[in-house]
């Protein structure tokens, strides 16, 4: 699905952001990307999406379409109504009123924000414009569906509904993100960036419990956090029997 070979970039200071990036990511792969700040997982994203500018050395290859989520959920919300955000894209798609309803209503519900549909986003709480904000996304049908710190600055309650929300997703899930407990509830796999390389890949468990690597880039789990107790979200957001 994502395909990223010797991929390369500096921002026009000088500073090296990608330093060689070898990653392939499967259909239906749920993959956190980790790292302290300034390690490249922003510039990772945005090159995967296509949204990088100036040169760009390397090849990235994805199959199917790519959705991102920004960090900042007001960057994305910008119309009178919530229902109205998330049907500007496909209404930009040339899609017909009818068809952009069902884009919309399938988007609303499948992140629990039909109730808002009629409401002005600044009027919700930070969660529900990042799930807003991911409708908006999912009304485009992405095949890959990238997000930039989603969890960031969320309430417990608010963090587990996002949590739910992306575990229901079908899409392949690559996930930028601070929030280790949050990384090993939803994905599989774990990536951790250090100065424009990869410096682990491995089953998110395995990485997240090699405290000497996670120490070595500045990560850490919550104190008393036991990760042996993780169950990673299923489907529909349930856990697994």
């Amino acid at each position: 699905m994502i395909g990223v070979s010797d991929l390369r970039y500096s921002y026009p200071d000088g500073r090296t952001a990608l330093a060689g990036i070898d990653l392939e990511v499967g259909a239906g792969e749920r993959v956190a990307l980790l790292g302290p700040n300034g390690a490249g997982k922003t510039t990772l994203l945005l090159a995967v999406c296509g949204l990088l500018r100036g040169a760009v050395v390397g090849d990235v290859e994805l199959t199917g379409a790519c959705g991102l989520v920004f960090q900042d959920p007001d960057d994305q919300l910008f119309m009178p109504t919530v229902a109205q955000d998330v049907a500007f894209g496909p209404r930009n798609q040339g899609l017909g009123e009818a068809a952009v309803a069902r884009r919309v209503a399938a988007a609303l519900e499948a992140v629990r924000m039909s109730f808002a549909s009629d409401r002005t986003p600044h009027t919700l709480s930070l969660g529900e414009r990042r799930r807003a904000a991911i409708a908006t996304v999912l009304a485009m049908t992405p095949d890959v569906l990238v997000l930039d710190e989603p969890g960031a600055n969320l309430d417990p309650r608010a963090r587990r509904e996002l949590l739910a929300v992306l575990a229901g997703c079908r899409e392949t899930l690559l996930v930028a993100t601070h929030d280790l407990p949050f990384a090993a509830e939803l994905c599989e796999r774990t990536v951790v960036l250090a100065d424009g390389r990869i410096a682990a890949d491995g089953p998110t468990r395995d990485v997240l419990a090699d405290a000497a690597t996670l120490a070595r880039y500045d990560l850490g789990l919550p104190a008393g956090f036991d990760l042996l107790r993780i169950e990673r979200l299923g489907p529909a957001g349930a856990r697994p029997a």
